[in-house]
């Protein structure tokens, strides 16, 4: 089992609660990491077999690119994405994080951290 981890990926999007929000936007970072086994993508050296950092980043903007007024919605599409799409996935876990949030305080960001596992298949 192996971790790919893709860190502070950049974005500018219009989600929060406020209607000023929606309308003026707020610069994001988002960090992914998942879990896979990485085996056969370093015996074969073929891409097919790893887990593709590029399509990663495309479900991350593409999520991103809709809006949503709570970050926690916004972090469950992508990580229900990621497991869709990237079946080799067993595990995914994303951390959204709003620069400068209007909070009424002197305030860096604010980040929900979610995660969520591959379903076993039975039978």
């Amino acid at each position: 089992m192996g971790k790919i981890t893709i860190n502070t990926i950049k974005l500018f999007s219009n989600h929060g609660c406020l209607e000023e929000e929606g309308k003026i936007g707020s610069l994001y970072h988002v960090k992914l990491s998942a879990w896979a086994s990485f085996k056969k993508a370093a015996q074969t050296d073929n891409l097919i077999y790893a887990v593709d950092y590029v399509h990663l980043n495309k479900i991350v903007k593409e999520e991103m690119a809709i809006r949503s007024q709570l970050l926690e919605q916004v972090a469950d599409r992508i990580l229900t994405r990621v497991l869709k799409e990237i079946p080799m996935i067993r595990k995914v876990k994303v951390s959204v994080s709003k620069i400068n949030p209007p909070i009424g305080g002197n305030v860096s960001d604010v980040s929900i951290i979610m995660s969520k596992k591959q379903k076993v298949k039975k039978g």
